[in-house]
């Protein structure tokens, strides 16, 4: 197959499944070429890019749009030439989804299920396109370690209101008010668009005098090592496509709790889910109170469930069916 990839956001979910992809297919990725010209500069480097991408089309059978975004929206309003998959993760929902002409779109992969139905209740004239297949891990990146429980808890993500940082300090002050034998281990770094969030949860920390018991660690090169500092991960946020640093941080041998925002229930199992931060609490102090052996069996009922249902070779091969799903179906009709 003559396979393209475009691509112009992060490769955070993406490196392995781009390496099977070109090791199965004649994989091309596409690169926009800058035009660099005293005057009318942007205008002129437009164009090259559009006419850099309908030539891209031409030249192969299926593009895979990594990101249901700004290139994907580009390419669905030129000839169509060949067979598009994309991937929808969730952002793309709310900023790009209205920009993209989704009659030229053969395939599209959501994360979860509570996203297809978010999906389709804008489109569902797209029923019979859609797919879902979860974000992944992969578990040779993340080996399970065994570790004594010291009440360490954490969370790793960009730094932006939608992850909720900002409440789990407040909740977990709340904690250290019913029983002191916590830490909070925050990993990440700042996100561009909310530059005042960091300084605010910073500046929270001091106003509470957590100094000595919440620990800030900025961007983390290492998530395999950082997750061995913490004992039980926590998912905070609001909204999620289906969030990968909880999945990496259960291979790794953590312990995990999510707030319930929607598509958590296909993340991890009831138990672990909370909607107030009295429940938060409650859950984390009964994770606490559990004996070692208790804990251990809790970890890998949690540890056979993320490896089950998120390991990347599985995610690899339904992508690689989609793509040739894609590219028969177009073969035959044109």
């Amino acid at each position: 197959m003559k396979l393209g990839v475009a691509i112009e956001e992060s490769w955070a979910f993406f490196h392995e499944v781009y390496a099977e992809f070109d090791a199965r297919h004649e994989t091309t990725l596409f690169e926009a070429r800058r035009v660099r010209v005293p005057i009318l500069r942007e205008r002129l480097n437009r164009a090259v890019w559009r006419r850099d991408l309908q030539a891209f089309l031409r030249r192969n059978e299926v593009v895979f749009f990594e990101w249901a975004s700004r290139l994907l929206a580009e390419a669905t309003h030129m000839p169509k030439t060949c067979a598009i998959v994309t991937r929808l993760h969730r952002y793309e929902m709310y900023q790009w989804a209205d920009r993209v002409n989704w009659k030229a779109v053969d395939r599209v992969i959501l994360v979860s299920e509570a996203k297809r139905r978010e999906f389709l209740a804008r489109y569902p004239g797209m029923a019979d396109k859609t797919a879902v297949v979860p974000e992944a891990v992969s578990l040779e990146k993340f080996p399970r370690s065994l570790k004594e429980y010291q009440g360490r808890l954490g969370t790793l993500c960009h730094l932006s209101p939608r992850k909720r940082v900002y409440e789990l300090i407040l909740a977990f002050y709340d904690l250290l008010c019913r029983e002191g034998s916590f830490s909070l281990h925050i990993g990440g770094g700042p996100h561009p668009r909310f530059p005042d969030y960091e300084e605010a949860l910073h500046s929270l920390v001091r106003r509470l005098g957590l100094q000595d018991r919440v620990t800030f660690y900025g961007p983390v090169n290492d998530p395999a090592a950082w997750y061995g500092r913490i004992d039980v991960f926590i998912s905070n946020s609001y909204s999620e496509g289906l969030q990968v640093s909880p999945m990496e941080a259960i291979a790794a041998g953590c312990d995990c709790l999510s707030h319930g925002w929607d598509g958590a229930d296909e993340l991890l199992p009831s138990e672990h889910l909370y909607y107030t931060d009295s429940q938060l609490m409650e859950k984390v102090l009964r994770l606490s109170r559990l004996s070692p052996d208790e804990r251990r069996l809790r970890q890998e009922r949690l540890h056979e469930w993320v490896t089950s249902k998120f390991n990347v070779d599985n995610t690899k091969a339904r992508l690689l069916g989609i793509l040739d799903e894609a590219r028969a179906a177009w073969l035959s009709g044109n």
